[in-house]
């Protein structure tokens, strides 16, 4: 069991694509959903992103064609709003975890690894930094996401899956062997379908069976994952939080009810949401090219439009706005309602790279 002193952090939103169409339309919340195109409108075509857990009861799981999971649940809702959607949600809780640590390992974009060890609160328990991370996630996004504490990764991610949803595990120095003893073979990490029923053969079916087994016999049986199977028994995984990460753009956006459906009002909103983005923009001294508008209207429909210029778009709340409202006037008419504004920035750069104007004549 080498290096406990480290503080690893697993989150892991729950169901998380199907959560924000349930936030999207709370309707949705009592129906079984699917997160996926509707085979009954594409011909058949396509697979699950996820489920929402009324779906799931049914059986229904990500990756399942989508045609199986209606013969599973022929009640089923289907919703697809688009990955430019998700991937805002995934900026928005990203933007928590870097008020804590910039040493984020993100693996989807709903899931992500960080090493609390040394942060940016100098909070030295990192239950409590789990917690305030949950619970502002919550609070800034309405999603709920499942927490895993230990000492490495591996078992921050078995923590993660311990208690879903909204749960938080801690698997401290102390507590991990008794913990992975008891764990059935197939929540081991890398341990696939196609491994398990070699793995109940061999008479491997859980933790304390898989640590009886030398680490020579477990390599001639399963090649280098008989190495790593070894150490993961043990409570061991030394793999660092690998934190390099570009930023790929920085939005903000404000939720409204009841709707708003006047000028003046929409005016006031955009303005307001163009400060925050250029104090979130100077804060982070970037710039860039590309200013994407997103209106979702009373009906939670959603339209996004977007400009890029030549050059970098200049910080400021009057550019940001007229920018935003020559995108508004090609969008659907705001007298029908809207419930979300949002102005995000693309295409960037940090501010030490500058527009250059080359003179043309003397």
């Amino acid at each position: 069991m080498k290096n406990p002193t480290r503080k690893i952090i697993h989150v892991d939103m729950d169901a998380f694509y199907a959560s924000i169409e349930e936030r999207e339309d709370p309707s949705l919340k009592s129906k079984p959903l699917i997160v996926g195109k509707d085979p009954r409108k594409t011909g058949g075509r396509g697979v699950v992103s996820t489920a929402n857990y009324n779906a799931r009861k049914f059986g229904v799981h990500s990756a399942m064609s989508v045609m199986k999971a209606l013969e599973l649940c022929p009640n089923a809702v289907f919703r697809f709003s688009g990955f430019e959607l998700y991937r805002s949600v995934s900026d928005q809780i990203h933007d928590i975890f870097h008020e804590y640590t910039d040493i984020i390992e993100t693996v989807a974009l709903d899931e992500a690894y960080l090493d609390v060890t040394q942060n940016k609160k100098h909070l030295t328990d990192p239950i409590q930094v789990a917690r305030m991370i949950q619970s502002e996630i919550w609070q800034i996004t309405h999603l709920t996401c499942s927490v895993g504490v230990s000492y490495n990764k591996f078992l921050a991610k078995e923590a993660s899956d311990y208690a879903k949803p909204t749960g938080i595990t801690i698997i401290g120095a102390k507590d991990a062997m008794e913990f992975l003893t008891r764990l059935p073979i197939e929540k081991f990490r890398g341990v696939g379908k196609k491994t398990v029923p070699k793995m109940h053969e061999l008479g491997i079916n859980n933790g304390s069976d898989l640590l009886a087994w030398s680490q020579m016999d477990l390599i001639k049986q399963f090649g280098k994952f008989g190495y790593v199977l070894y150490e993961r028994a043990r409570g061991i995984d030394e793999r660092p939080v690998e934190y390099k990460r570009v930023r790929k753009s920085i939005g903000k956006e404000r939720t409204f009810g009841p709707a708003i459906d006047n000028q003046t009002e929409v005016d006031d909103e955009l303005q307001r949401i163009a400060q925050m983005l250029v104090t979130t923009m100077d804060g982070k001294k970037k710039h860039g090219k590309t200013l994407v508008l997103k209106v979702r209207y009373s009906d939670f429909s959603t339209f996004t439009k977007r400009v890029t210029l030549d050059n970098y778009i200049k910080n400021s709340v009057e550019e940001y706005f007229a920018l935003a409202s020559e995108l508004l006037v090609d969008m659907p008419d705001i007298s029908a309602g809207v419930r979300l504004l949002g102005i995000t920035i693309t295409n960037l750069d940090d501010l030490a790279y500058e527009n250059i104007v080359l003179p043309l004549f003397k």
